[in-house]
């Protein structure tokens, strides 16, 4: 059935390019049949250049080349009813118009390789991404899970922020942090920070020691790639979560990472108050604090980097991220990504300045934990 649905899907551009090209051409028989009926003074034959001037906009080089002939075509037929071709007028216009054409097809020529490339850039980022950033599971533990990234690079769908999860013994923990700079210089340290976590967080360490243990990784690479000139530059904030199963809390230590918002139902958003350490990378050897939370079933925790809450609009006002999820604390983690990506993006006129990534952490009633089974609850993320 999948192939059957996507050989449809690629008829459909096909059937509307088709569909297109009548405007083109009936553009052309009008002009022509109008030029033909009028007193040899009106001159209509220039306005042929709209049709294939209009070609490029739902049609390749070819189709364009099609089109510029044809109206060449009927350039040729009107100077033949306007008396003949030799007259000075009627050649100006034709080498005119073929020129024209001729230059309307190199654009399109050109417009369609640099489509390509940028199909084939986005083809890439969307491997990397899959690669990089695994996509997180609808259920896991106690947990419904529903995410959101958006990359500031018009090209790349990844960049600087990152967020993982995974299960350690009866608990979940989460990942999310934001490395310094966007796009991608920043995806080779966000990759270091996300397989050092995966690589850590399934030790029975304490979540303040697995800080540690990322900063040490960032410290690492820092001093093993950075120049004089960059030193101190390569740094990333991190947020690490642990919710047990069966326990209603939620573990949190945060290096220098913005506190999540804790969503009840009722339209109640609270912040936890963390006592954060600096960045990873800054100072080695950090001590890093364990913060403890209430996090009831029915709760939901919304994890994000700072490039939601510092998104600007027209009149460079920070997104107020915490009014607006007011609206939506009953709604599910799903539901909740779809209002925020909306309402960010309106926000910020419909591009940001920065990567922004968010996560929804719902816990599951445990009675609802029971209906729905196991199934997909210890797969990491």
């Amino acid at each position: 059935m999948a192939p059957r649905l996507g050989r449809a899907g690629a008829r459909r551009p096909r059937q509307s390019a088709h569909a297109l090209l009548v405007l083109p051409v009936a553009l052309i028989a009008a002009i022509t049949v109008a030029d033909m009926r009028t007193p040899y003074e009106v001159h209509l034959g220039p306005a042929l250049v709209i049709a294939p001037a209009l070609t490029p906009s739902f049609a390749g080089p070819r189709t364009t080349a099609g089109v510029g002939a044809l109206a060449v075509a009927a350039q040729v037929l009107i100077g033949v009813s306007h008396g003949g071709l030799g007259t000075l007028n009627h050649i100006v216009q034709i080498i005119t118009l073929t020129v024209l054409v001729v230059l309307t097809v190199v654009y399109s020529a050109l417009r369609e390789r640099r489509q390509a490339q940028l199909a084939q850039v986005r083809t890439v980022a969307e491997a990397a991404q899959h690669v990089l950033m695994w996509p997180l599971p609808e259920r896991i533990g106690a947990l419904r899970i529903a995410s959101l990234y958006l990359a500031a690079e018009d090209e790349a769908q990844i960049g600087g922020d990152l967020y993982a999860a995974t299960v350690c013994d009866d608990a979940v923990r989460v990942l999310i942090g934001d490395v310094r700079g966007k796009g991608l210089p920043a995806i080779g340290e966000a990759a270091l920070l996300l397989g050092a976590f995966r690589e850590s967080a399934h030790r029975r360490i304490p979540l303040a020691e697995l800080a540690t243990a990322l900063d040490q990784s960032i410290t690492r690479y820092a001093a093993e790639l950075d120049s004089p000139e960059e030193e101190g530059e390569r740094f990333a904030t991190a947020l690490l979560v642990e919710i047990p199963n069966h326990d209603p809390v939620t573990r949190m230590t945060s290096a220098g990472h913005p506190p999540p918002l804790l969503l009840s139902p009722g339209h109640v958003v609270t912040v936890p108050s963390l006592h954060p350490s600096p960045p990873l990378g800054v100072a080695g050897g950090t001590e890093h604090t364990l913060d403890v939370f209430s996090f009831e079933p029915g709760d939901t925790l919304l994890l994000y980097t700072d490039g939601v809450v510092e998104a600007r609009d027209e009149r460079g006002r920070f997104y107020p991220l915490a009014e607006r999820v007011a609206r939506w604390t009953d709604d599910s983690p799903e539901a909740l990504m779809h209002h925020l990506r909306r309402d960010l993006l309106a926000h910020a006129g419909g591009r940001l300045g920065d990567d922004a990534a968010l996560i929804a952490l719902h816990r599951v009633p445990a009675e609802r934990r029971r209906h729905h089974g196991h199934g997909e609850s210890d797969r990491p993320g």
